[in-house]
Order: structure tokens, then C-alpha cells, then sequence
């Protein structure tokens, strides 16, 4: 039986694991918690230093049969850099794209630095070229990315260019490993004498440059969709500079409601043209507007839905274009002429009759009256709260 666990439950393994469980143990909690991919540093750095004393026969067993004590006594808490046992398991931190540890293998690449721009339906039905202006890092031409003359720049001395300094701190029987910035040379791991920094870029290295970008916004583009500008983001020395992304962000439009390649819109017609047919317009997203005619005898209800093919919007590859989908509405005249319903009677289907009620039944003629607008909602507001409420139970005097 092992004396602790710690280290194992770090590992999320169990203390009979083999090599090979062990490594796939820490290959899976390191991923989840390497600081470039947003994990926890400390702990990264304890699960690291686990794995590197139980994946040590040796160190092992001292662990297993002594613990931490034992480790602290034989002199076996030293270990490597957490980044590089992770670097020799990964090939380097280039696994996570390049942005992470100074130890990666291969070329590092600067952020991409993405603009959301708020494009409006008819740009998007139509097409559109626009321009964008932005501030960027490029190396600076003077010294060609140096930042002094030929030779100026050197290595710091107190951190041998790494730029981090390295202190170990004792917590009981545990060594604690610090990094911190630096302060020779500010973290940049070089030393330049002041006589010879570049004067352009204050030994920068590099120098602030306006760009303009012509972003081409094809017919049919949706909302979420990027146009990608490869290596336009900033520069620095011994870095790949990253891209600019454009956002495509589609803007709210207040007579259509798109849906795909399709579009929709909500049309008000009048009593007659909903009955007796008719024409009404609707100005498309470009320079023109559709004229739509409803045929005599075609009879249009509140919320009917129809479809006027191939005036929705184009595809972005083919520029093919969807459907127009037109919700109807109703409007209804505020008063008719007595003297004009015998026309009406004679097109509409006939009043519905009277139902016969029984003897006994009285019958009782009324007359109805308008409504006050805040009974009304007062009315419309109780009957809500009923239906969205508990039920009502009345109980009934015996």
C-alpha cells in the first residue's frame, strides 16, 4: 500500500497504473489545464511535477513507500520545467497554434485581430465594397526589426534572455518554483545601451502603421460569416503576423425578415382588394419595386401567407435566388353605408339565420355598445392571468 495519493489523485489514476495509464492520465489533464488554453497555471504546474516523479521508477517507488518527505529527504523534488516535460510529450507548444511558451517548436504567430462589421439587407442582397481602416504593429523599416545598430542588442545578463527570473521558494517539504518578469531588462530577455537604441522606434523594434483594407462584401453573405485577410495583423520580429478577420454582422431591417436565402415581409390590404383582387407594391431591396396582383375571385384571409418565387435573396456562390413570402393583413373600413349593404348582399354568401330555441325560452332583443379602451385591456389582462394561473374553485352556499 502506498503511504500517499496525492500525487495520483492529481493524475486522476489510481496507484496501481502502468506507464502507459500514467502518461494518458497526464496527456489528458494537461491539455484541460495548459495556461494557453486558459487553464490554471499553479495547477498545471503540480499536476506536471506528478507526473514527472511517477513516470521515474526510481522517484516511484521512493513516493510510494515515503511520500513527499521522502522525495524532499533524497533530494528528488528539483525536477524539470513543467513546459518542457509537456513540450517532449507534444512536440513543442505549437500544438495550441503557436501562441503559448517560448519553447515552441516552429514559428509563434501574432493574434488575429478580428472587426465586426454592421452591414445592411440591401448590401447584403446587392453587394458591396467597403473600406476599413486599421492601426497596426510593423517592423520597423529604420532598423529592420533590431531595435539599435548592428551588434547593440544583446542578451540580459540576469536572466540569460529568457526574460523571467526563476526563484525557488520552500513551503514545508515542498519547493516552490516562481517566475517573474524580470527587471533588467523588462521582461524583453535583452539589454540595449541608450546611445544606440533606434530612434524611429525607441528600440521598440517596431512602429505604429495605418493600413486601409478594401473588405468585398459578395451578394448573399449572411450575418456570422468572415472575409479573412491572411497576414495582416500585427508584426514582430521572429513572428508570424496573424490575420484580420472580418465579422459580418447583419443588421435588423424594418419592412424584411430573412431567413435563409429567403425573405419575408407582413403586407396590409384593404377589405376589397382581399375579396374583389386588386394590386399593391412592395419596394424590393434594390432600385425596384414589385407590383403584385391578386386575381378577381381569389379571396385573401387575416394571416394568409403566399410566395412570390425568385424575389428572395441570391446565394452567395451561385447568386440563385430565394422566395418573397408576403404574410397578409386586413384592414377593415371603419364604417359602411347603409344604403350600400343590399350590394353587399348580393355578392356575399347570406347572413347566417337565427337558431329556433324551444317554448319556454324567452327570447329578448338588446343592442350593443363600443367598449372603453382601459376596461378593454382591463378585461384582456384578467382573462391572461386566468389562463396562466392556478384554476378557480367557487364553493357554493348550501
Amino acid at each position: 500500500m502506498v503511504k500517499e495519493t496525492k500525487y495520483y489523485d492529481l493524475l486522476e489514476t489510481q496507484p496501481d497504473a502502468s506507464e502507459s495509464d500514467l502518461k494518458k492520465a497526464y496527456r489528458k489533464k494537461a491539455l484541460r489545464l495548459h495556461p494557453d488554453k486558459g487553464g490554471d497555471p499553479e495547477l498545471f504546474k503540480e499536476v506536471t511535477h506528478a507526473y514527472e516523479v511517477l513516470s521515474d521508477p526510481q522517484k516511484r517507488s521512493i513516493y510510494d513507500t515515503r511520500g513527499e518527505a521522502g522525495l524532499s529527504e533524497s533530494g528528488g523534488m528539483s525536477g524539470m520545467d513543467p513546459q518542457d516535460l509537456f513540450s517532449q510529450l507534444f512536440g513543442g507548444g505549437g500544438f495550441f497554434g503557436g501562441g503559448g511558451s517560448s519553447r515552441s517548436q516552429g514559428p509563434r504567430k501574432s493574434k488575429d485581430l478580428i472587426h465586426r462589421v454592421h452591414v445592411s439587407l440591401e448590401d447584403l442582397y446587392k453587394g458591396k465594397t467597403t473600406k476599413l481602416a486599421l492601426t497596426r504593429n510593423i517592423i520597423c523599416p529604420k532598423c529592420d526589426g533590431k531595435g539599435g545598430k548592428e551588434g547593440a542588442v544583446r542578451p540580459c545578463g540576469s536572466c540569460q534572455g529568457r526574460g523571467v527570473r526563476v526563484t525557488l521558494r520552500q513551503m514545508g517539504p515542498m519547493i516552490q518554483q516562481l517566475q517573474q518578469p524580470c527587471d533588467e531588462c523588462s521582461g524583453t530577455g535583452e539589454i540595449i545601451n541608450h546611445r544606440d537604441k533606434c530612434k524611429n522606434c525607441n528600440a521598440r523594434k517596431v512602429i505604429s502603421e495605418k493600413k486601409m483594407l478594401e473588405v468585398h462584401i459578395d451578394k448573399g453573405m449572411k450575418g456570422g460569416q468572415t472575409i479573412t485577410f491572411s497576414g495582416e495583423s500585427d508584426q514582430a520580429p521572429g513572428v508570424t503576423p496573424g490575420d484580420v478577420i472580418i465579422v459580418i454582422e447583419e443588421k435588423p431591417h424594418d419592412r424584411f425578415k430573412r431567413n435563409d436565402n429567403n425573405l419575408m415581409t407582413d403586407v396590409e390590404i384593404d377589405l376589397l382588394t382581399a375579396l374583389g383582387g386588386g394590386k399593391f407594391s412592395i419596394k424590393h431591396l434594390d432600385e425596384r419595386a414589385l407590383i403584385v396582383t391578386i386575381a378577381p375571385g381569389e379571396i385573401v384571409k387575416q394571416d394568409d401567407m403566399k410566395a412570390v418565387h425568385g424575389q428572395g435573396m441570391p446565394s452567395q456562390r451561385h447568386h440563385e435566388l430565394g422566395d418573397l413570402y408576403i404574410k397578409f393583413s386586413i384592414k377593415w373600413p371603419e364604417n359602411i353605408d347603409p344604403s350600400k349593404i343590399h350590394l353587399l348582399e348580393e355578392v356575399l354568401p347570406p347572413r347566417r339565420s337565427l337558431p329556433k330555441y324551444p317554448r319556454g325560452v324567452h327570447v329578448e332583443e338588446v343592442d350593443m355598445s363600443d367598449v372603453d379602451p382601459r376596461q378593454e385591456r382591463a378585461m384582456q389582462e384578467e382573462a391572461m392571468d386566468e389562463d396562466e394561473g392556478e384554476p378557480r374553485v367557487q364553493c357554493a352556499n348550501q
